[in-house]
């Protein structure tokens, strides 16, 4: 996996939180209980996704740099 491949799947993860977030709070407040739960267990699932990404890019990065 390249660099810009990690960066791609980075901004993905990421982008998917944002909206995650956003659908989390809306199914909080509307009282949707049921989908709060699968909405924040994508959400932590794509954070462990782009943080396993960015120490994978790291060490391209650095490996590079030797």
């Amino acid at each position: 996996m390249g660099k810009k491949t990690c960066w791609a799947i980075i901004i993905f993860t990421i982008s998917v939180n944002v909206v995650m977030l956003q659908w989390t709070i809306e199914a909080f407040l509307g009282r949707d209980n049921e989908f709060v739960l699968i909405y924040s267990g994508i959400g932590i699932v794509m954070a462990f996704v782009a943080f396993l990404t960015y120490w994978n890019w790291r060490k391209i990065e650095y490996k590079e740099d030797k």
